[in-house]
């Protein structure tokens, strides 16, 4: 671990899965880590998670790869399907091609998973993680913040890392409220045993392979794949939103469920016909902000720039912001150990402009991607179903989800030996 003559204090705001990132890489560059979470317990909750391989460097950057492997599946590939037939449109290929083509695999695995082995490497490596501590304010000139319970902790370094409803991005005056995005999704997860009672062939071999499957059809889209070694499976299903403008989550009618994908592959309706209870929720997005930091205070993943659930790179994006922001701040800790708190709005910004741009893209990707899967049947759709099985995915295309280019860039970006090459090159302009 690297260490500092003078380490900088820095706050982070969220035990999320950015959050964590950011403290793991500000520890192994040495620096003080605090960690407010507003939850007086951590919950471990959700389902299933994608971990794309640009996120996956990451964690191997950090020595996690082996721990991670103990609870997620590589993914073999990833599979478009026709919404009724269930014939594979497009099968972009993974496992060791996609560790050779961008070094480092496609994994997925429960939320919980992830976030817990995140959780322990921070702590083991020092970080300070304070629970029931819901930030109320931030005093920009001073670098502290204010908890409801009515500490305050000082800091050289604030980071807002909580989230689609971060208190971060109002503190720092730029409010950014959700937009409906006319889309809502049910999540279930059910047992191997479970699936495997239904005696149906197809799903017996769905579940014998570590693959990513998505039906795509109008208006909707479904979304499966395995989790704990293939243990349990994860199934999201994506429909028009009917819920009221205020509500964000609520219980899900079966009913409702089963009619809304009656049509559909038999073999997602008899997955479906196994759900006894759902969850629905609205699925958001925000207007990127337009600046992610102000003095000594910056953000990272959803507190600046959210986005749709369609490329899977969501938590990826806020895995690269922590990495990158632990990566300059150490850099520049041990470049000016005495005097490191007067240049962080120029490391901040630095940070910013390294990651905005992928931000920007990843958002536009997904929005793509909204409209790629959901065509209605006609002659786009049919134009869609042509251009995917041609995919070879060595090629350009005007899809993005099989352009070689887009998903090398996407994919295949090292962020914080960027971030270090950066940080350099800055310094050479200094001197």
């Amino acid at each position: 671990m690297a260490t500092s003559h003078n380490p900088l204090k820095v706050i982070i705001i969220g035990a999320g899965i950015g959050g964590l990132t950011c403290a793991i890489a500000c520890r192994h560059e040495g620096l003080d880590v605090s960690i407010l979470e507003q939850a007086p317990k951590i919950m471990m909750v959700g389902a299933g998670i994608q971990v794309p391989p640009n996120a996956a460097r990451v964690l191997g950057n950090f020595g996690l790869m082996d721990k991670i492997l103990s609870r997620a599946n590589i993914v073999e590939s990833i599979d478009l399907r026709h919404y009724k037939s269930g014939e594979i449109l497009t099968s972009r290929p993974g496992g060791s091609q996609v560790e050779q083509e961008f070094g480092s695999p496609w994994l997925v695995i429960h939320r919980a998973d992830y976030q817990t082995i995140l959780m322990e490497e921070a702590i083991r490596l020092g970080a300070n993680l304070l629970l029931d501590s819901t930030v109320t304010s931030v005093d920009f000139d001073k670098t502290e913040v204010v908890c409801a319970n009515g500490h305050t902790i000082k800091g050289d370094v604030v980071i807002g890392a909580d989230g689609l409803l971060s208190r971060g991005n109002r503190l720092l005056g730029q409010e950014s409220r959700p937009i409906e995005t006319g889309d809502m999704a049910y999540r279930a997860t059910f047992a191997r045993e479970q699936l495997l009672l239904l005696g149906d062939s197809r799903i017996e071999d769905l579940c014998e392979e570590s693959v990513v499957s998505s039906w795509i059809g109008p208006g909707r889209h479904c979304v499966f794949y395995p989790l704990n070694s293939g243990q349990q499976f994860n199934l999201v299903l994506v429909r028009p939103d009917n819920l009221p403008s205020d509500v964000r989550s609520t219980a899900g009618d079966i009913t409702e469920m089963r009619d809304t994908f009656a049509s559909w592959d038999e073999i997602l309706t008899k997955m479906i016909s196994c759900i006894e209870t759902v969850l629905k929720w609205k699925l958001c997005h925000h207007e990127e902000l337009e600046t992610w930091y102000k003095q000594n205070v910056a953000l990272l993943g959803d507190a600046c720039h959210p986005t749709l659930p369609y490329q899977a790179q969501g938590a990826a994006m806020a895995v690269e912001d922590g990495a990158v922001l632990g990566k300059l701040l150490g850099l520049h800790s041990r470049d000016r150990p005495d005097g490191a708190t007067e240049g962080i709005p120029r490391i901040l910004q630095l940070y910013e402009s390294l990651q905005k741009g992928r931000s920007t893209t990843n958002v536009n990707g997904a929005k793509a991607n909204q409209r790629l899967y959901h065509l209605p049947d006609g002659p786009e759709q049919v134009k869609r179903d042509i251009m995917l099985k041609n995919a070879d995915y060595k090629s350009p295309s005007s899809l993005s989800f099989v352009d070689v280019n887009y998903q090398t860039a996407l994919l295949g970006c090292d962020c914080i030996a960027e971030a270090e090459a950066a940080f350099h090159k800055l310094k050479s302009v200094d001197v």
